[in-house]
């Protein structure tokens, strides 16, 4: 059987092979529990051998029996033991449930409801209302007033006003942090590395922001930075280009203490901040412009072209204002934008100082001021200018009566908008966007082809923008951003602006009388600033105390349309100078 390759040919296997049988028998057969269960079962094979295949069989059964009766009781015991435990609990998930609806039945009743008039009372206007906010409340129910009783621009003066009162009605901005808690942030922020800033420079920033003893004085972030407008960047070691990074980082640091409840017109998320982008990012102005455009007549100034020299002499009021503003610490872009509220130009204005103003370029955001400043003044056109124009005009020179302006034709009122548009643009581009709005809206008035775009422009656009405008540049003076020392030196260099613009349309009428033969009336350059109609309105009214059958009113379009052309340019060519 075995062949010559078998393993077993060899001695040492076969050695091993019995060692190997030696070692079982001793480990298994040799085992007393082995014995037993052999014995046992040689026994049970006796039996099971000596019985009828009908005995074996009903044994067999009746084992069987007896297991599954066996498992059935346990199974049946564990069921119960189961149902036991989801009965208990289910007994303590009802006493439990039961114990918080008394729970929650007692705080209702008791606990929330002082709560909830806690949390009623944090958010009311009366809780967190503050001189400031009264104070402009009652600016923005004045403007209603001067609107609706002397008719003072009411299209601007009641959106600005009601805008005054939305931006003022005081809310929740938080509870503010400690200086403790702004130094622990300041210093977290900076050794996590997502705030680059200095550590001492920051904490002589926060020290003088709370105050020299801080104790537990809580601020919110809108007063943090209303404070930064008081603070001299060089006593830090700082420039003025680095303002907008101080505000970052207070931004970053009292975080913790805001709560952005998208109520004003500062928190990012609320209506008015959508709406005031329009104002911030320029987008309101040229719309204004267009519209004005597709309403005006240029045909005074078509027929006198020299009159537009008052329009010019008015823009005296926007140059030395931007030298005052230079003289009261502001920079060259705040000045700039200060200046051009001497042009009497809201839109303007705005245009100007969104680009100049805007918070960026080491520039305070003076958006706000300057237009309130700028529609203010405009407003205030039938009670600003008249004393000046008696104060340097004589009797004589206001009774002098001007023939009345040739008729133009079609073909110049048509050619009028296309070369002032080449014109005016080439000489400063930058003012494209309102001069470039200005004269479409006139070409659409003027070509007389498309009367729905004109009518358009004309009424629902301006109307709307107009509307949206003036609620949301009201809204902007906000009491905790808006009353600073800044903003009333923007409308004291404001009201002095207009009344230098004004004085310096009136000098250069009389002026030009000095080389005239054919003498104009000089109160006519009072209209040169780009108020319109009002300054021409203004103009004719005065004329008349003086002589009912004098009539300047269209004379008086001329320098006024003029104003218009040239705020926009001047405005352009501030932005040439100081945008570079």
């Amino acid at each position: 059987m075995l062949g010559k390759k078998s393993i077993y040919k060899k001695p040492a296997v076969i050695l091993g092979s019995l060692v190997l049988l030696m070692l079982l028998n001793l480990v298994v057969v040799n085992n007393p529990m082995f014995a037993t269960k052999v014995t046992d079962l040689g026994k049970k094979t006796e039996k099971v051998s000596e019985m009828t295949p009908e005995e074996s069989n009903a044994q067999m059964a009746e084992m069987a029996e007896a297991i599954v009766a066996e498992k059935t009781a346990e199974l049946g015991q564990q069921i119960e033991n189961l149902n036991q435990r989801v009965t208990n609990l289910e007994s303590k998930n009802a006493k439990n449930h039961l114990a918080a609806k008394e729970e929650v039945k007692e705080m209702s009743t008791k606990d929330r409801l002082i709560e909830g008039l806690r949390n009623f009372w944090l958010l009311t206007g009366f809780r967190n209302c503050k001189l400031g906010n009264i104070i402009m409340i009652l600016v923005g129910i004045l403007f209603i007033f001067l609107a609706i009783r002397f008719e003072f621009e009411p299209m601007l003066l009641i959106p600005i006003g009601t805008g005054v009162i939305i931006g003022n009605i005081p809310f929740f901005q938080g509870t503010g942090i400690n200086f403790t808690e702004a130094m622990a942030n300041l210093k977290g922020l900076i050794d996590a590395g997502t705030l680059d800033f200095d550590l001492k420079t920051g904490e002589a920033l926060l020290l003088t922001i709370f105050g020299d003893n801080p104790g537990d004085k809580h601020l919110v972030l809108s007063e943090a930075i209303k404070s930064v407008e008081h603070l001299n960047m060089a006593d830090y070691g700082l420039t003025n280009n680095d303002i907008e990074g101080v505000k970052g980082m207070l931004g970053s640091v009292f975080q913790s203490g805001e709560l952005n409840l998208q109520t004003g017109l500062y928190q990012k998320g609320s209506v008015l901040n959508y709406l005031y982008f329009g104002v911030t990012s320029g987008v309101y102005p040229p719309l204004i412009f267009l519209g004005i455009g597709a309403m005006t007549d240029f045909s005074s100034l078509i027929a006198n072209p020299k009159l537009m020299i008052l329009g010019a002499a008015a823009q005296l009021g926007v140059f030395l204002t931007f030298i005052g503003a230079l003289y009261l610490g502001f920079n060259l872009r705040e000045a700039g934008a200060i200046g051009i509220i001497g042009g009497a130009d809201g839109p303007t204005a705005i245009f100007l100082s969104s680009r100049l103003a805007n918070g960026a370029n080491g520039t305070r955001n003076l958006i706000g001021p300057i237009a309130i400043a700028a529609y203010s003044y405009m407003a205030l056109v039938p009670v600003i200018q008249p004393p000046i124009i008696r104060l340097l005009t004589t009797k004589k020179e206001r009774m002098i009566k001007m023939a009345a302006p040739r008729m133009v034709n079609k073909t110049e009122k048509i050619m009028f908008p296309v070369v002032g548009l080449i014109l005016t643009t080439f000489i400063s581009p930058t003012a494209l966007p309102l001069l470039g709005m200005l004269f479409f809206g006139n070409i659409i008035k003027e070509s007389g082809v498309v009367p729905r775009l004109q009518k358009t422009a004309s009424n629902p656009l301006i109307d709307i923008v107009t509307i949206i405008l003036g609620l949301t540049v009201g809204a902007s003076t906000q009491a905790s951003v808006f009353l600073t020392a800044s903003s009333i030196k923007i409308f004291a260099l404001g009201a002095a602006s207009f009344c230098v613009a004004t004085a310096g349309g009136l000098l250069g009428a009389k002026l030009m009388n000095l080389f005239l033969k054919e003498k104009i009336n000089p109160m006519i350059g009072a209209a040169g600033v780009s108020a319109v109609p009002d300054s021409a309105r203004v103009v004719e009214v005065e004329g008349q105390k003086y002589d009912p059958s004098n009539h300047l009113l269209m004379h008086a379009m001329a320098p006024n349309v003029s104003g218009v052309i040239g705020s926009a340019v001047a405005a352009g060519v501030m932005m040439s100078f100081l945008m570079m």
